[in-house]
């Protein structure tokens, strides 16, 4: 593999290279031109330097997307520190957690986390941060304070006639080990682990971004970031790699309801689109099924030649919908509904699946959407190798193990996780079950830890359970749990189009048991339900919109 170049000094060259373009806008708010991000990075350099801040403390952000929140984390970067990433949907119980447990000397916080936190919680902190305008919540130290109050004037003392881009010098990282931030996983299975990811990892699932985008994105191209940042997925696709080509990023800055995100991508027009599964299915299911429901439009969906017209006009639809502009759809996150992906395919839609974990900042798998298998998420990335632990890795499921730069140094403060998820020859344990075929492509089978077994020893995957259910009439979300030797199908119905169509609660329960015959014809006699249970709340679920199976399975 080539000599891993310094992360810090890609944001420098970055920064230097694009000092007039935009870079970070606040939808229907504020942007900011790279030179203004290089201003602030500056100012936050002299604030940390002033308050005493070391390289390599740990310094927290936690907050909604925002162009503020950006600045504020390529700061606490090329100063040297330690970014802790935190994301803003955890509760502030979560959130005194973990700038404790890692301890962080400082904490960003946005306009909504400021009032839910509490100070006396995290008695190491030497002061919190607000990031809309890098004030002051609370400082613990005449530093800090003397530090922010007499910020401008430090800063115009520094800089007396101007401040210009021979003036960006950043930290350069020593060793591509280094430890450039800790990310604390949202965990649909219990507590949450600090993933500590070197810069090597950054740097990596960059250069694997630049090798599969870069003759596509350019400097000056729109992208709208919807992911938190916070999580390693919006962070390296929705921010870092685009930052470092000279793209324009998009914060929602906002819950990114559907009308919001249809209004922005019209708006925005973004060059290439990074989503979790939830969101596309929501759009296909809630605007596009419909319609082929209709009794004329199945009739032509029947006649071939027709057809093919109609979707390629369904298609068009649908690209529009999200802009127009965009090379390809990359998913990922959490499985993807086998319905609404062989829809996709058939119309053919420029979408792909990719595959990772937080552990490798977070890519493992991917294939361009014109080479792209459905049902797979793409093949082992630049840099990386994979392997199924299994003795026939095309039949029988195993555990997907990575080897390579994007694996994690380990969890912080937590020898015993890292050793079991790091082996002596340096393979990274996933956890998820897959297989692979002879080109290399990756199916993903389940979460070992979610596998159940039947009671003759049969191996059961709810997630294909689930997938199946959830395409089934009324049924929004499900969890497939073991009770004894018996399998229950728990299911949030869709009562929006039960209300919709006057059906009652009896009606509902009526169309489960049908529902629940159906998937019982196609299922071998292992994997059938015994019964479906209706769950009236939506289910819990992480800030990456994978449901909290943990807390139904008990």
């Amino acid at each position: 593999m080539e000599k891993i170049p310094s992360f810090n000094q890609l944001i420098q060259n970055s920064i230097i290279k694009n000092w007039e373009r935009d870079a970070l806008t606040d939808y229907k708010g504020a942007t900011l031109q790279y030179h203004d991000v290089a201003r602030k990075i500056e100012k936050l350099h002299i604030m940390f330097e002033s308050s005493g801040v070391q390289k390599g403390d740990k310094i927290a952000l936690c907050g909604r997307n925002s162009a503020a929140w950006a600045a504020a984390f390529l700061a606490v970067l090329t100063y040297g520190a330690i970014a802790v990433p935190i994301l803003h949907e955890f509760t502030p119980d979560q959130i005194h957690n973990i700038v404790n447990h890692s301890d962080a000397k400082l904490l960003f916080v946005g306009d909504v986390v400021a009032t839910q936190v509490d100070p006396e919680k995290m008695p190491g902190l030497e002061g919190i941060i607000y990031i809309p305008d890098y004030s002051l919540v609370i400082s613990r130290t005449d530093k800090l304070t003397y530090a922010r109050e007499h910020l401008n004037e430090m800063f115009g003392h520094k800089y007396p006639k101007y401040f210009r881009k021979e003036h960006v010098h950043y930290y350069i990282e020593q060793n591509p080990d280094e430890m450039a931030l800790i990310n604390y996983t949202s965990g649909t299975t219990g507590f949450s682990k600090g993933v500590m990811i070197p810069y090597r990892a950054l740097w990596s699932n960059i250069d694997f971004a630049e090798h599969v985008m870069g003759k596509y994105l350019k400097a000056g191209d729109n992208v709208i970031s919807i992911l938190p940042m916070a999580h390693m997925y919006g962070m390296s696709f929705e921010f870092l790699f685009e930052f470092l080509t000279g793209c324009h990023v998009y914060y929602l800055t906002r819950i990114p309801s559907p009308a919001i995100v249809a209004a922005a991508f019209s708006d925005v027009k973004p060059r290439i689109i990074i989503s979790v599964p939830l969101i596309i299915e929501k759009i296909i299911k809630k605007k596009v099924f419909p319609k082929l429901q209709d009794p004329r439009m199945r009739l032509l969906l029947k006649m071939p030649g027709i057809n093919k017209k109609i979707y390629e006009r369904i298609n068009e639809q649908v690209t529009n919908a999200f802009g127009g502009n965009f090379y390809e759809v990359i998913i990922g996150g959490a499985a993807f509904s086998q319905e609404v992906e062989q829809f996709l395919h058939r119309i053919g839609f420029r979408y792909t699946v990719g595959y990772g974990a937080t552990e490798c900042a977070p890519i493992i798998g991917y294939e361009d959407w014109s080479r792209f298998v459905p049902g797979s998420c793409g093949k082992a990335v630049i840099h990386m190798q994979v392997e199924i632990d299994s003795p026939d890795p095309a039949n029988v499921p195993g555990e997907i193990l990575c080897k390579g730069p994007n694996v994690m140094l380990g969890y912080y403060k937590n020898e015993e996780a890292t050793k079991a998820a790091i082996d002596e020859n340096g393979w990274f344990h996933t956890g998820d079950l897959g297989l692979m075929d002879a080109e290399g492509n990756i199916f993903i089978k389940g979460r070992s830890k979610n596998m159940l077994l039947g009671s003759n020893g049969q191996n059961i995957y709810p997630e294909e359970i689930e997938d199946k259910l959830n395409s089934l009439t009324l049924v929004n979300e499900s969890v497939v749990i073991q009770e004894g030797d018996k399998l229950v199908g728990l299911v949030h119905p869709d009562y929006d189009t039960a209300k919709s169509m006057g059906l009652n609660d009896s009606d509902i329960k009526d169309i489960m048991e049908q529902n629940r015959k159906t998937l019982n014809a196609e299922q071998p006699a292992y994997c059938r339900l015994s019964e479906i249970r209706i769950h009236e709340e939506e289910f819990e679920k992480t800030p990456k919109r994978s449901i909290k199976r943990f807390l139904y399975t008990k």
